[in-house]
């Protein structure tokens, strides 16, 4: 595709604010250790500038801060600061490289937020930005609901900071009220002043067109978030911010192949699920399930794909139900390792197509277990699930299970977060023998539960996905307990594992497995 030019600079900086903006999301909390698990991530791709939190908070928050400040990241680390100065000293004490100091820019905030005037805030603005100066700090004055100010007070609130000594000013459209017309009135105008940030959310749907007007009238950097977690509807996505100008206007930010780590980093820390239709990190965004765009796809990456997956750091994936055609259920068993003639692929698409129809997701075990029968092959199991027992009580869940390994049981108990993650860990003490540690070693890289009934007594559906080193294997189990669907889906896929890595000889056979 041709490319129109958005804007004439060669690499526009991303800050990443996932660990403040985003953290003010309902439900989400993150802790020291998670906050610093995610700015390692935000530093390893490369993100320019990193909100590490807002120090005025609490003193949890503060340590939060300064163990993130204290990492040695390449990215610059701030704290959010209100305009008052006691957050500014706070930012100070935790150790930071630079405040983004927010102040308020609407006559709503101005006036019946924080009781003040336009001119009080200006002045306040002009001292705090030079006290943050003289204490060695970066500065990045924030107009707060920029998007709704006169714009003649915000260019003079901002263009005072900028006098004052501040690094850069940021446009913020602070309720997501903006469409990309007034972004681009507003932003042309500041960035005349200086170097300009944007700060957009998403409650009008505008957040990355917001983004993409602000930087074609001058912009130069986005605040952003990974997912676009936030408040109500969210900040804008960073993973699509850097996607988007990389393949649409040719314009560096990130390292774009660390995108999905980073957005499942951000889930498993924040508890917020990725959603299947999600640019860059949901399920489906590389996923093809009909047999006109599987065909099409295996025959031509970029036929169905904008660009590869592997760009972002993904793998694509074919995903089998009723709209499954002969070259996707072909693909798909060859990456078991599953050869059929035409007639046995037509016997497996058939009956492929009629599990769709009942709304079944065809998992890879399902399309074994068919395979397998229309082959009349008749396979031996390596692992089983025999007994299971858990318990949530007390304060610590627990799970024993019995598996039959080869011709042997073991019995091992684990304990974990739930009684699902018990059973998990229990399963993982169960075949880890002596001699084959390495062996059997696998990651749940997905977790999905379906109630399929209604009621107390419901029956669910637990997917999980299963890797080994570079195979993988998804599974379903339905049952009225969730711990137990989890672990017979857990074996389950683990037996397709092991069975797979036997027949390549990379994991012990059944026989050392079950010699302790």
């Amino acid at each position: 595709m041709t490319r129109t030019p958005l804007t004439t600079l060669d690499e526009v900086q991303l800050l990443d604010t996932t660990l403040r903006d985003g953290e003010q999301m309902p439900g989400v909390s993150l802790t020291p250790a998670e906050k610093v698990d995610i700015a390692r991530e935000l530093d390893a791709a490369g993100m320019h500038l990193i909100e590490a939190g807002s120090a005025c908070t609490s003193d949890g928050e503060r340590e939060a801060i300064r163990r993130v400040a204290s990492e040695g990241l390449d990215a610059t680390v701030t704290s959010f600061a209100r305009g008052v100065k006691a957050d500014i000293d706070h930012a100070l004490d935790c150790g930071v490289d630079g405040v983004n100091l927010v102040v308020p820019a609407s006559d709503k905030h101005v006036e019946t937020k924080v009781g003040s005037t336009r001119d009080e805030v200006v002045e306040t603005t002009v001292e705090l930005v030079e006290y943050a100066k003289d204490h060695g700090l970066w500065v990045e004055v924030l107009g707060e609901d920029g998007s709704r100010a006169d714009l003649d007070y915000l260019e003079r609130l901002l263009g005072a900071g900028l006098d004052a000594g501040a690094d850069r000013i940021c446009y913020c459209d602070t309720v997501g009220a903006a469409d990309p017309e007034r972004t681009a009135d507003v932003v042309s105008r500041l960035a005349d002043r200086g170097p300009t940030s944007l700060h957009t959310h998403d409650d009008l749907g505008f957040g990355v067109a917001n983004v993409h007007a602000g930087l074609k009238a001058g912009a130069d950097t986005v605040h952003g978030t990974v997912m676009g977690v936030g408040e109500r509807a969210g900040n804008v996505a960073l993973e699509e911010v850097a996607i988007a100008l990389d393949q649409s206007y040719g314009i560096d930010t990130v390292e774009l192949e660390r995108l999905y780590r980073l957005c499942r980093t951000v889930s498993e820390a924040t508890g917020v699920a990725l959603p299947p239709n999600k640019a860059v990190c949901g399920a489906n965004a590389f996923a093809h399930e009909s047999g006109i765009h599987t065909d099409g796809t295996l025959k031509d990456g970029t036929m169905y794909e904008p660009y590869p997956p592997e760009t972002v750091g993904r793998e694509r994936r074919l995903v089998l139900g009723k709209h499954a055609g002969r070259a996707g259920v072909k693909a798909a068993l060859a990456e078991h390792d599953v050869a059929v003639d035409a007639d046995e692929l037509s016997q497996v698409v058939s009956r492929v197509k009629e599990l769709g129809d009942r709304g079944k997701r065809v998992t890879d075990a399902d399309l074994l277990a068919i395979t397998e029968d229309v082959q009349g092959r008749e396979r031996d199991r390596r692992v089983e699930l025999v007994d299971l027992s858990a318990t949530s009580g007390g304060n610590l869940p627990t799970a024993s299970v019995r598996l039959r390994v080869g011709d042997d049981e073991r019995v091992a108990s684990g304990t974990g977060s739930g009684p699902v993650d018990a059973g998990l860990e229990a399963v993982r003490a169960a075949l880890a023998g002596d001699s084959a540690v390495e062996g059997v070693s696998f990651d749940l890289d997905s977790y999905h539960v379906d109630a399929i009934t209604g009621g107390t007594d419901a029956v669910v559906t637990v997917e999980v996905d299963l890797s080994r080193g570079d195979r993988s294997v998804s599974v379903s189990a339905t049952d009225a307990d969730i711990t137990r669907a989890s672990v017979v889906a857990m074996v389950d896929g683990l037996d397709r594992l092991l069975s797979a890595a036997a027949e390549d000889g990379s994991v012990p056979d059944a026989a050392s497995l079950a010699d302790d």
